[in-house]
């Protein structure tokens, strides 16, 4: 049981008493379930992998939306984690390619230029790519990535441009942090 426990607590976001609940709650299930589970998880890690050209995971390679003939093939969208592309697929109003970094710039954590997939976005754009959206994390890391990004793609001549920030849908103006109202202003359109 401890074993189990200690398991499910190197998940990201389980503590201890999370691991310690879905444990018990394994114990309670039916042994097919379980096995079903269990199948599902090893079944992924065998046969889930990145993507030879946008880095995306896929069953197959290239992935379904490198190999689609629908989408607007001068546009990149670059995007840290296949998750955050995955987030943005879910809207339906993105239309192009994507580019997953694989993560964000980070020297106290050691990741530098090299462990991202810089290299092979540059190497994309020898294509005929009009524009490039980065859309990384709001935050230091993201900013910081965007920034390195755009200093190496813009002398290439490609329109770069970073996705808007503000306010969320549903919110209160007098809730909002300053930082955020701030951008909401400052990422302002016409209407």
């Amino acid at each position: 049981m401890e074993k189990l426990i200690r398991e499910f607590s190197r998940l990201p976001g389980i503590g201890r008493k999370t691991a310690q609940r879905l444990a018990f709650w394994v114990l309670k299930q039916k042994k097919e379930d379980v096995l079903k589970l269990s199948n599902a998880i090893r079944e992924a890690r065998e046969k889930v992998k990145s993507c030879s050209i946008c880095f995306n995971i896929t069953e197959s390679d290239p992935c379904y939306i490198c190999s689609s003939e629908n989408r607007d093939r001068g546009i990149i969208c670059v995007v840290e984690e296949a998750n955050d592309l995955m987030a943005l697929e879910k809207t339906g109003e993105y239309k192009g390619l994507y580019h997953v970094l694989g993560g964000a710039l980070s020297p106290l954590d050691g990741i530098g230029p090299e462990q991202l997939h810089a290299r092979e976005l540059i190497e994309r754009l020898k294509g005929d790519i009009k524009e490039v959206i980065i859309a990384t994390n709001p935050n230091v890391e993201g900013e910081a990535t965007a920034a390195f990004l755009s200093k190496l793609i813009k002398p290439i001549g490609i329109k770069v441009t970073r996705i808007a920030r503000g306010l969320p849908v549903g919110s209160d103006l007098e809730y909002a942090d300053n930082t955020t109202l701030g951008q909401a202003i400052s990422n302002r359109r016409e209407y």
